[in-house]
C-alpha cells in the first residue's frame, strides 16, 4: 500500500489517557519482510561492532522510515508539537536475560535537573519483533511520570503494563515515567529500540486532532496510584497554550488552604502533589503559603512548592525573582524552574536570571540556562546570557546551552560564531546542541556554518571494520 505522509494525530482520548498514564501503546504497520530486513540489520551490527550506541540511524538506515511513519510523527507532533527535535542520544537495547531490570527513570545525561510533569520530553520505545510478555518487554508503571519517589514497593506490581505487541509495536512514554526491563524468559533476542525527543516551541494551540476544548477524565485508564485532577486538567491546559489557567479558580477558604498546607508536608508524595497543585489554585493567599513553602526545610516540600508556583501566574513572579537570592542553592534553582515554566510572563526577571550565569554553584548555571531558554524574551538580553554559557567551563552548561538557542530559533542570530566554536567541543552532546541550535535558527549565518560542519564530519554507513573501503 502507499504510505500516508500527513502525521496520524491523536484523539483527545488519546491525550487523556497519556496525560493522566503518562504512555501510549502504538503500532506501525510495516510489513513482516521488513521488520525481518531491520532485525538481520541489527544482529549484524551487534555481531560485528557491539552497540552502535548514539549512531544506531545511521548504522541501522531502516530505522529512518520507522520515524517517518506517520503513526509515529502524529503521536509526537501531537505531544511535543510540530517543531519536535529528535535528540542526539539514542540506544538500542539487548535483553536476553531472565533477571529483571532494575525500576528507574532515564537521566538526563547526567544533567541534575528539576522534572517536568509539563511533556518537554518524550521518548519512543521500539520493537521490531514480536515481543509477547515472555520475550521481556519494557515494563511501565502509570501516572508515576509526575513522582520523584517510588511510590510503590517491589512487590506490589498490580499496576504495571507491558509494551508486549507485533513487530512494530512501541511505547510512547513521558520522559519521567518509571520504567524497568521486565524477565526475557524465552532467552531468544528481544530489541527495544529507545530515541528521546525534545519540544522546542512551548504550545499555543493544540497540536492533535483536538474536538473539545474542556478537560475530562478518559474513558478508561490502567490502574493509578493516585487521581491527580487538578494536575491532570492544568496539562490539558497548558497543551492548549494556557498558562497560570487554574488561578482562575481562585478561593480564599482559609480552612481549606490550612488543610492543604498541612497536606503538603504529607510524606505520601501523590498527596502531597495534590495539595501543591490546589494551593496554586488558591489566589494570592495560596501563593503567599506556596513561596513560604519554597523556603521550607523539607526538600520535599520546597519542592513540591515549587511545581505549584510554576502553574500558579503572574502573581507568583514577584516572589520567585525575591528567592533567586536565597542562600540555598536547592530554593533558588526550584525558583528558576517556577518562573521558567511562565514563560514571556516572567520577562521581568530575566535581568535577575542572567545574572547566574557567572554564579559559582555549577547547577544553578545550568538550570538558569535551561530557564532561559524557555522564556525566550527579551531575545537580545537572553541571547547575550546564553552566548556566555556556550563558553561555561561545566559541559552540561554548554549543552543546554544549545538546546536553549534551538528554542529561541531565528532572534539567536547574533550566538551563531559562538555556535560554530562549539561544534569542535570536546563533548558530543555539546556538540550536537549546537549543530541543532544552527538547524533552528536557520538564518543564511546559520545554514553555511551547519552545512559546513555537517560536510566536514559527513558519515558513511557502510564503513564498517569487516567493511573498510570497497564497494
Amino acid at each position: 500500500m502507499e504510505r500516508q505522509s500527513k502525521p496520524l494525530l491523536l484523539t483527545d482520548e488519546e491525550m487523556r489517557k497519556f496525560i493522566t498514564e503518562g504512555f501510549l501503546i502504538l503500532k506501525t504497520d510495516f510489513s513482516k519482510g521488513f521488520h525481518e530486513k531491520l532485525n538481520d540489520q541489527l544482529l549484524n551490527v551487534y555481531e560485528e561492532e557491539g552497540n552502535p550506541g548514539n549512531n544506531l540511524l545511521p548504522r541501522v538506515t531502516e530505522l529512518q522510515r520507522v520515524f517517518e511513519h506517520p503513526v509515529i510523527t502524529g503521536a509526537l507532533t501531537s505531544v511535543l508539537g510540530p517543531d519536535y527535535m529528535l535528540h542526539a542520544h539514542r540506544h538500542g537495547h539487548y535483553n536476553a536475560s531472565e533477571v529483571a531490570g532494575e525500576w528507574h527513570k532515564d537521566s538526563y545525561w547526567g544533567y541534575n535537573r528539576m522534572r517536568n510533569h509539563h511533556p518537554w520530553w518524550a521518548m519512543i520505545m521500539y520493537f521490531p519483533q514480536d515481543t509477547p510478555a515472555e520475550l521481556g518487554p519494557t515494563g511501565i508503571l502509570p501516572g508515576t511520570q509526575n513522582y520523584d519517589s517510588r511510590v510503590f514497593e517491589a512487590d506490589e506490581l498490580d499496576q504495571e503494563v507491558k509494551a508486549c505487541g507485533e513487530a512494530g509495536t512501541f511505547a510512547l512514554i513521558h520522559y519521567d515515567i518509571w520504567h524497568r526491563a521486565t524477565p526475557n524468559t524465552l532467552g531468544n533476542p528481544r530489541f527495544m529500540l529507545k530515541f528521546e525527543f525534545m519540544r522546542t516551541q512551548a504550545p499555543t494551540k493544540p497540536s492533535w486532532n483536538n474536538a473539545e476544548s474542556e478537560w475530562k477524565l478518559p474513558e478508561s485508564t490502567s490502574p493509578l496510584f493516585a487521581q491527580h485532577e487538578v494536575m491532570w486538567e492544568e496539562t490539558w491546559n497548558w497543551l492548549t497554550g494556557k498558562i497560570g489557567s487554574m488561578s482562575e479558580k481562585a478561593t480564599n477558604d482559609s480552612n481549606f488552604i490550612e488543610n492543604k498546607l498541612n497536606a503538603l508536608e504529607d510524606d505520601y508524595e501523590p498527596v502531597a502533589l495534590n495539595a501543591a497543585y490546589e494551593l496554586a489554585c488558591c489566589g494570592k493567599y495560596g501563593v503567599q503559603n506556596l513561596l513560604s513553602a519554597l523556603h521550607h526545610e523539607k526538600a520535599n516540600v520546597s519542592r513540591l512548592a515549587a511545581y505549584g508556583l510554576s502553574i500558579a501566574g503572574k502573581d507568583a513572579i514577584p516572589g520567585l525573582i525575591i528567592a533567586l537570592n536565597s542562600s540555598r542553592t536547592s530554593t533558588v534553582i526550584r525558583a528558576i524552574f517556577a518562573l521558567s515554566e511562565h514563560r514571556h510572563l516572567a520577562a521581568e526577571a530575566v535581568p535577575a536570571l542572567t545574572q547566574l550565569v557567572e554564579h559559582p554553584s555549577v547547577i544553578i548555571r545550568r538550570s538558569v540556562t535551561e530557564a532561559l531558554g524557555m522564556i525566550a524574551t527579551p531575545a537580545n538580553e537572553i541571547v547575550a546570557g546564553l552566548t556566555k554559557c556556550l563558553q561555561d567551563p561545566d559541559a552540561q552548561t554548554r549543552f543546554m546551552a544549545g538546546l536553549s538557542l534551538a528554542r529561541i530559533g531565528a532572534p539567536a542570530d547574533s550566538a551563531v560564531p559562538q555556535l560554530e566554536v562549539a561544534l569542535q567541543d570536546e563533548n558530543r552532546y555539546v556538540r550536537a546542541h549546537a549543530a541543532e541550535a544552527l538547524r533552528y535558527i536557520g538564518t543564511e549565518q546559520a545554514n553555511k556554518a551547519l552545512i559546513t560542519f555537517l560536510f566536514n564530519s559527513r558519515w558513511c554507513p557502510t564503513t564498517t571494520p569487516a567493511n573498510t573501503f570497497y564497494p
